[in-house]
């Protein structure tokens, strides 16, 4: 069965232009003009991947996102932006948007990103398929509990609620406890390619780790501040 990928987009000629290259790929494409009908559509046609525009009529790409986070609808984002702006950038990641491009772009590198995020999904699942009848992958660090096949993280017995980039920065951390990381290092593993230095991304999204797995973010125990280098995750001495 083809992938279903919803393309929301004001713009007609892009939204023309995606739905040709996405079709020539294999994809079944759906169309919205506006973030409303984006939002109704991710909803009742659950898409496997939304193109999203951020300047949209009615609602705009960010609130579409919030409110799609906010009903649990996990669905992979791909955001879309004429602005070359770092705060919408932060924003859209920080909401949940699994990836973002900047206008004008290729075509085909929507195509390859579009298809790049679905692999991902892809072999997660796969492993999730393969590890039913198998003892599951538990990673434990203080009262932390991690189950990467089934993107699942505890602190004691609260299970969090994170987004698919805080859960990949955190597992990404613990498979590297102990290890002082940069921000670039971060960048070019957790979003697979290089941002160009827009390392307030990595800032954004290690505060909000913070503030679901410290008890104090402001003094925390496991995720520390490397001056001048990076974040190191490590064992807590103390947890209480």
């Amino acid at each position: 069965m083809d992938k279903k990928i919803l393309v929301v987009d004001d713009e007609q000629s892009i939204g023309t232009l995606l739905e040709y290259n996405l079709k020539q790929a294999g994809f079944e494409v759906l169309k919205a003009m506006d973030g409303e009908v984006g939002l109704q559509l991710a909803i009742e046609e659950e898409p496997d991947l939304m193109i999203l525009d951020l300047m949209l009529p009615k609602m705009d790409g960010i609130e579409v996102c919030k409110q799609l986070r906010q009903r649990k609808v996990m669905t992979p984002i791909l955001m879309l932006t004429a602005k070359d702006d770092e705060f919408d950038k932060v924003l859209g990641l920080e909401l949940g948007a699994d990836d973002y491009m900047t206008k004008p772009f290729s075509p085909r590198e929507v195509v390859a990103r579009v298809k790049a995020i679905l692999r991902r999904i892809n072999t997660h699942n796969q492993m999730v398929t393969n590890d039913k009848d198998e003892e599951i992958e538990m990673i434990k660090i203080g009262k932390l509990r991690i189950l990467p096949e089934h993107y699942e993280a505890f602190y004691e017995d609260d299970q969090l609620e994170l987004t698919p980039k805080e859960f990949e920065l955190l597992l990404y951390l613990t498979k590297h406890k102990g290890r002082v990381l940069t921000r670039d290092q971060l960048l070019s593993a957790v979003w697979n390619y290089d941002f160009a230095g827009d390392t307030r991304i990595v800032d954004v999204h290690i505060s909000h780790l913070r503030e679901k797995i410290e008890r104090d973010s402001k003094k925390p125990i496991y995720i520390k501040t490397i001056r001048g280098l990076g974040y190191k995750l490590e064992e807590p001495k103390v947890d209480e």
